[in-house]
């Protein structure tokens, strides 16, 4: 078994028949041995895969011959396919689910009306020039802030991207509508819809991280405006950028410093749980496992 690695991906372009792209998807992942996960709809395609660089290679050389995925901004990641329990590729209304599939536009460049792009050296320069006035606005789950976030960033009360209509529509961000907000996600993706939705509402100036918080975690590690560690939806739950990695979660049963999420199987602990090493075996015994299978 040669050298292992997971990549993460998604394009955003008009898919005329996503049930076909998701057949080749299947054969050709199958033919190279590669696990995890692919969403395909009529928006584009999202995807995160692990297995052997060489494999994965030749996956990325095939699915760039089709035209829409050309322009797609491959991340690798430090990983195994093992770390994925088995290949799953799906056809859905949307790619990334807010729920609202009827208002999302796309075309050959991508999303229609979304927020600008900005490298993640852009993203330090308009702090510099605008100071507190940039809002950081987290377009993940509320749960996955709580072991990293941008510093000084909103968080909103989310436990899935269903709610985020919701709450931009409740009027308790309203005051930002004005401001410049920079919103950010793992590799990009959620913030491609979030930032539309938000401008489609009436926000402004909103901004996107070209990558998300993964490039610009390789590019500033822990030395700028992240802080803490990254959560992932595979196996290792959960990355740093650096050894000097801060932690910012906290044990639920004694309060002590993890960065390390548990998810129950039992039907009474469904929901994924910051244990400490020394906390987790007792509160752990009864059925429950450690998983990172959720999207």
């Amino acid at each position: 078994m040669g050298l292992q690695k997971i990549v993460l991906y998604y394009a955003f372009t008009p898919i005329p028949d996503p049930h076909a792209i998701r057949l080749w998807q299947q054969t050709l992942c199958e033919k190279l041995n590669l696990k995890g996960r692919i969403i395909i709809s009529e928006h584009g395609i999202n995807g995160t895969l692990g297995g052997n660089t060489e494999d994965l290679t030749a996956y990325i050389r095939a699915t760039k011959e089709f035209q829409g995925f050309k322009r797609i901004d491959w991340k690798w990641s430090d990983g195994h396919g093992d770390d994925f329990p088995r290949l799953v590729v799906r056809v859905r209304d949307e790619i990334v689910s807010f729920g609202a599939p009827g208002e999302l536009k796309v075309n050959q460049n991508g999303v229609i009306g979304g927020g600008e792009h900005l490298t993640p050296e852009q993203v330090n320069e308009l702090v510099r020039a605008r100071g507190d006035d940039v809002a950081f606005f987290d377009g993940r789950n509320a749960f996955e802030a709580k072991i990293g976030k941008f510093k000084n960033a909103i968080v909103p009360d989310i436990d899935t991207t269903h709610d985020f209509v919701r709450e931009l529509e409740s009027g308790k961000y309203d005051h930002l509508k004005d401001k410049p907000i920079v919103t950010y996600c793992t590799g990009g993706i959620r913030c491609e819809v979030l930032s539309s939705l938000m401008k489609n509402r009436g926000f402004n100036e909103v901004y996107q991280i070209d990558g998300g918080i993964v490039r610009y975690g390789e590019r500033f590690g822990d030395s700028a405006l992240w802080e803490g560690s990254l959560y992932v939806f595979d196996k290792r739950m959960h990355i740093e950028f650096s050894p000097d990695t801060q932690t910012l979660g906290t044990c639920v049963e004694c309060d002590g410093p993890t960065s390390q999420f548990y998810n129950c199987a039992n039907l009474d602990c469904r929901e994924l749980t910051l244990y400490c090493d020394d906390c987790a075996p007792k509160n752990l015994a009864d059925n429950c496992t450690h998983l990172g299978v959720a999207h």
